[in-house]
């Protein structure tokens, strides 16, 4: 395939474990041959799953897709804590006598407490900043720092399985959310320790394992010249935006448009009464998706939000 700055959409990856999410950005990018491409969200070397990969015109919504929901299962290692808050990490203590003491009901109810708004501290080990340096690197130099509690939400939270000492569980949250240190306060509040002892993400959005591609898969295809195949495991960029009212520029405003001016009623064709503040997809006349569009009541207008 040659390079080709067309190619515009949404590679839904299924992420191996072992690789990075910059790992896998550097993967697609050699097999479409496409330079502008990026992640929509990290996820830790040793988790697996769900890793929307934006190339092209779509890596400008690579912001709005982080803010999605997501999914995840995990199995949490109850009587062992470590530094990383994963079993990645250095032994730090823990009391496996006890996890297995534990009867079922306590490590349900103490799961289930985390449903609904909560205070969550960021793990040391993560990609966030303090002063200009990522966390993950202050650690790894054996610095500690203080970090300020996050209010993230865990829309629901259930127990899959039970194995002593693994709890496995599936979780909905909000965006930020650490599924890591969610594991790290389970086990403190059953007293005896606990840490995440594997990860995968199902959903981020509309993204999920059932649509998701393997990165061997993608390098077949390339490999052996399927291009029309490798194409087709591309998402369109409006898929995103499925949620959104639909909106068909008339063809005498496609200019209008083009130029990402403001659009009145009489530009599109629709019958819709829209409400202040209301987003649209807005489509060239031939059916091409071309913005993201939003309403304005007071000028009777809809202002161009996001162009693509």
């Amino acid at each position: 395939m040659k390079a080709d700055p067309g190619i515009n959409g949404i590679l839904n990856i299924s992420k191996e474990a072992g690789y990075t999410s910059f790992d896998v950005v550097a993967v697609v990018r050699g097999v479409y041959r496409q330079r502008k491409c990026g992640h929509t969200g990290t996820l830790d070397p040793m988790a697996t799953g769900v890793l929307p990969v934006a190339l092209g015109k779509a890596t400008k919504v690579c912001g709005m897709l982080t803010d999605w929901d997501k999914e995840y299962e995990a199995e949490l290692l109850l009587g062992r804590t470590t530094d990383t808050l994963d079993v990645t990490g250095e032994d730090n203590g823990g009391d496996p006598e006890a996890a297995m003491n534990l009867d079922e009901d306590s490590i349900r109810a103490a799961v289930l407490k985390y449903r609904g708004v909560i205070e969550q501290i960021p793990p040391m080990y993560s990609a966030l900043k303090k002063d200009g340096r990522r966390l993950y690197d202050i650690a790894r130099s054996g610095g500690v720092v203080e970090r300020q509690a996050r209010t993230v939400t865990i829309h629901s939270i259930e127990v899959l399985a039970i194995e002593k000492p693994i709890v496995k569980i599936r979780v909905l949250c909000s965006k930020g959310t650490y599924i890591r240190s969610l594991c790290d306060d389970i086990g403190r509040d059953l007293q005896c320790g606990g840490c995440m002892k594997s990860l995968k993400r199902t959903a981020v959005g509309p993204f999920n394992t059932s649509n998701a591609v393997s990165l061997d898969m993608i390098q077949k295809l390339r490999d052996e010249g399927r291009e029309d195949e490798l194409m087709g495991c591309l998402m369109p960029l409006d898929m995103v935006f499925a949620g959104l009212g639909k909106l068909t520029v008339k063809q005498d405003s496609e200019k209008i448009l083009s130029n990402g001016n403001k659009l009145s009623s009489d530009d599109v064709e629709t019958d819709i009464v829209p409400s202040d503040h209301e987003r649209f997809r807005i489509y060239h006349h031939d059916g091409s998706f071309a913005a993201v569009y939003e309403y304005d009541s007071a000028s009777n207008m809809y202002k161009p939000y996001r162009m693509f």
